[in-house]
């Protein structure tokens, strides 16, 4: 049985961001790999799989503990976000540790959900303004 955070309708902004969040990676990484840097391309692909996964873990955990139990969320919200932020470290930690990838690379791959999150906001106000500046 398929508990109640799946079949709740997700908002066709997130939709929205979740497939440009796949799409800006996929680009970036693509865009890396014809300049012929593995490490860049690396970096790129580590970073923007820890970005998105964690953009995604978050929506997950939100909808979840809203759905479950809504008086106790703050308590819940603070310890999947504590537990998310220590994954996200260690997982950080272990990639630069090992000097796996080139760390620009890293940080611009961590980027791509604040990109997008940015450019999603921009073109919906833009959008918005100019539906308003017909009427």
């Amino acid at each position: 049985m398929k508990n109640k955070v799946d079949r709740i309708e997700k908002d066709p902004i997130q939709k929205r961001l979740e497939l440009t969040n796949w799409i800006i990676l996929a680009v970036l990484v693509g865009a890396s790999l014809l300049l012929g840097s593995t490490r860049l391309s690396l970096g790129l692909l580590y970073g923007g799989l820890v970005s998105v996964i964690n953009f995604h873990w978050l929506y997950r955990n939100l909808m979840s503990v809203f759905a479950k139990n809504p008086d106790g969320a703050k308590k819940a919200v603070l310890i999947h976000y504590y537990i998310r932020l220590a994954v996200t470290a260690f997982l950080l930690f272990w990639i630069i540790s090992g000097d796996r990838v080139d760390i620009i690379g890293l940080v611009i791959g961590l980027s791509v959900v604040p990109l997008n999150m940015i450019l999603t906001t921009i073109m919906v106000l833009t959008k918005k303004n100019c539906i308003e500046g017909v009427r």
